[in-house]
């Protein structure tokens, strides 16, 4: 157990506790904890987003963060969404994929989303620890009781080529995990996918897309700072990051 801290309004303690010394995902070199609120804490929605606020993120019912005591490199990054102007490789994804549509959907089981996440994470992901899941670890993953969770489809016509599963909390969005068909390489269905969410929460008037943990060194992060300007959350405080040019 690693202290608490008080809750919004309510000042309720919220506790938090942390994992024993384990491997890192995302550096292998590495030795990480993490910190996680209370599974028995009765979260709502409003709690939720007040935590996304504050760095964390979820992960099925689990609300965490990185709580390494040597490394600081994992960092919250969210794209403030008035301010967001897209790259030339952006606006080129974007325009490719004009014959796109997206439907949200309930936080259910789907057979053919089941089915779609098990080739993405067989062809992308092999080998890690992802790529034999069941359909009940599968839910558990993705979807939390008290969250507010939209499973939107990326169809062109009726073809099924992606799902963003996607958290509305009161500031904006937050971008829980997006899977899609892996021979459509072409089309930059990953970074289509967090345009389309910018685009949707600008509708919506909703300030903010939550794109969760970014890591400096890991090159299979590096796509989120191309998204500029984007904030980092450091020290107790966002702070606005433009990001270096990438000449695309």
């Amino acid at each position: 157990m690693t202290g608490n801290q008080q809750s919004g309004t309510s000042r309720r303690l919220l506790w938090l506790y942390s994992t024993g010394e384990h491997a890192c995902s995302y550096l292998p070199e590495r030795i990480a904890r993490t910190v996680f609120v209370d599974p028995r804490y009765p979260i709502d929605n409003r709690q939720y987003g007040m935590l996304v606020r504050q760095g964390m993120r979820r992960s099925g019912t689990y609300i965490y963060q990185p709580g390494c005591p040597t490394c600081q490199a994992c960092k919250s990054l969210r794209i403030p969404v008035a301010d967001f102007t897209p790259s030339r490789s952006q606006r080129r994804c974007w325009y490719k994929n004009d014959d796109l549509r997206v439907i949200g959907r309930r936080p259910e089981f789907h057979d053919e989303h089941f089915r779609l996440y098990l080739d993405y994470l067989t062809r992308r992901h092999p080998g890690s620890g992802m790529d034999d899941p069941d359909p009940d670890r599968y839910m558990e993953f993705l979807v939390a009781p008290w969250s507010d969770t939209v499973f939107y489809e990326i169809r062109c016509g009726e073809r099924l080529l992606g799902v963003a599963v996607t958290d509305r909390i009161p500031d904006g969005l937050s971008a829980i995990y997006t899977f899609f068909d892996p021979r459509e390489r072409k089309r930059g269905l990953g970074i289509w996918a967090v345009l389309w969410q910018i685009e949707h929460a600008r509708a919506a008037g909703l300030p903010y897309v939550y794109l969760g943990y970014w890591i400096a060194e890991s090159a299979k992060m590096r796509y989120k700072t191309d998204f500029r300007p984007h904030e980092i959350y450091q020290d107790g405080k966002w702070r606005v990051r433009v990001g270096e040019p990438s000449g695309k």
